[in-house]
């Protein structure tokens, strides 16, 4: 059995990764159950420091499923459903989510929080599937889903019964491009943030990302070139436990992916590409193209990877 930490949806961390720009001054952190990075050229105050800890902070508040005093926690436990306020910027964040469930008919559903938790994915870290008896309570209740059991207006979300909420396929992401925000609004022009492996470069020259083979976190399959752009990637045997069991579901039916292993995508910003690097497990990126501009990487079961025409970097044989 694979350890593994509560938090975030886990992307398979860079295993090397060189810069042409000097950034010699790290942040370094641990948060939302993973370490955290910041290079930048100039040491970072401590007034921006403090607002990137905050920041993360009240992130963690709003959308952990495993403290019972976040907001989602709260909503789950509501029997009868109610009227929840997020965040601000939580619209962009569900904005994207809204995309995902579409392009990926359902397959990406932030309501698949429920079906991680009776897998053994849950806020007590139980790593044990539920019991037969309940499994059937849920059969029988129906499966909850963004488009049926949640009204959304602005920030303002409505539900009718209890849902698990889980933004694990986008959210650190997300964060990331928070992090970045506040750098850029402190006059930071040059920088890496990477969470856990969602990374996002901004600058001047070149990052060298190498892409961490799924079974052998000392080997890499390939690398990317990456410049200002997000790169995220997910894999199957970084939360993985039990026997098939892993933390990358299809919502539609809370069964486990078995044919791709891993995903790694490039685009603008790192919420849409740690999204794209989840919804790469169920669609094509044809289909996903009609509605995001992105670059990829792709490893399936048999041992095949594939490479979009526009990825900058290569795969090695």
């Amino acid at each position: 059995m694979n350890h593994v930490k509560p938090g975030m949806d886990a992307c398979s961390e860079p295993a090397t990764a060189e810069g042409s720009e000097a950034m010699d001054n790290r942040f370094v952190f641990d948060a939302i159950g993973t370490r955290w990075r910041i290079d930048t050229r100039e040491p970072l105050s401590g007034d921006v420091r403090g607002r990137v800890l905050e920041r993360i902070r009240l992130f963690d508040t709003t959308y952990s499923r495993f403290r019972p005093d976040s907001l989602v926690s709260r909503i789950a436990a509501a029997q009868e459903g109610g009227s929840f306020e997020f965040p601000a910027d939580s619209l962009a964040l569900f904005d994207l989510y809204d995309r995902l469930v579409t392009a990926t008919d359902g397959a990406v559903d932030p309501l698949v929080g429920r079906d991680l938790e009776l897998l053994g994915y849950d806020a007590t870290y139980s790593l044990a599937p539920a019991p037969e008896a309940v499994l059937a309570a849920e059969r029988a209740r129906g499966r909850a889903t963004w488009a049926a059991d949640v009204v959304r207006d602005g920030t303002t979300l409505v539900t009718r019964r209890p849902v698990v909420i889980d933004v694990g396929a986008a959210g650190k992401g997300y964060l990331v491009d928070i992090v970045s925000a506040i750098l850029r609004q402190a006059g930071i022009a040059g920088f890496v943030v990477d969470g856990g492996g969602d990374l996002l470069h901004a600058g001047e020259g070149l990052l060298r990302v190498g892409l961490e083979h799924p079974f052998d976190p000392r080997l890499v399959i390939g690398v990317a070139n990456l410049r200002g752009r997000a790169l995220c990637a997910s894999g199957v045997t970084r939360r993985a436990w039990g026997d098939g069991l892993h933390h990358v579901l299809d919502a539609r039916t809370g069964v486990p992916v078995r044919e791709v292993l891993a995903t790694w995508v490039v685009a603008d910003e790192a919420a849409a590409a740690d999204g794209l690097a989840t919804a790469l497990f169920f669609t094509e990126a044809h289909r996903l193209a009609r509605t995001f501009r992105f670059a990829y990487v792709r490893m399936h079961a048999n041992g095949h990877a594939e490479i979009s025409r526009n990825f900058d970097g290569q795969l090695f044989t």
